[in-house]
């Protein structure tokens, strides 16, 4: 199975699945906040930029996927899956638990390099209250899913490192 995973990573498609999923999810957060009126929070913003950590893997590995560019595309993949966790995480807790000296920033801080609340206010700007469950389904809110979702990429992440230990076997037609 690993050398199969190996296999599948060495090449375009698996890649692109994985930026497709990513995409599918931002572009879900994008209906959420502008069609359904949810007011996203700084951890919301946050989550959403580790979201994009993981689309940004799927493109960088699809680029040259049988080179060394398929181990910094799974770099940035753990580490997108690892950070989205924990701050999701993070965001189920201030949820769950309420307290007044727990809460969440007034306004994202990004790096003055690269100020994305300034670039793109639609998708960077932080609006809501942490601490508010303003969505469920299946009785989960939006963070308890988003652990559900960075966990099934982190196990993605971590398979997929895994697997670059196997090398496939190579298939000929006259071979056992």
């Amino acid at each position: 199975m690993l050398q199969y995973l190996n296999r599948c990573s060495q090449g375009r498609g698996a890649w692109l699945l994985l930026a497709l999923t990513a995409l599918i999810l931002e572009l879900v957060a994008l209906f959420f906040q502008h069609v359904m009126l949810l007011q996203p929070c700084v951890m919301c913003i946050y989550e959403r930029c580790a979201l994009f950590g993981v689309l940004g893997a799927g493109l960088v590995g699809a680029i040259a996927p049988a080179t060394w560019l398929r181990y910094g595309a799974i770099f940035i993949l753990i580490y997108s899956a690892a950070e989205g966790l924990r701050l999701s995480w993070q965001h189920t807790m201030i949820q769950l638990h309420p307290s007044p000296f727990t809460t969440c920033d007034f306004a994202a801080r990004f790096p003055s390099w690269l100020p994305l609340d300034k670039w793109l206010p639609g998708v960077f700007v932080a609006t809501g209250d942490c601490a508010e469950r303003s969505w469920t389904f299946l009785t989960l809110g939006m963070p308890q899913w988003l652990v559900v979702v960075f966990s099934v990429f982190l196990v993605i992440g971590v398979i997929i490192l895994l697997a670059q230990f196997f090398k496939p076997k190579r298939r000929d037609l006259f071979s056992r």
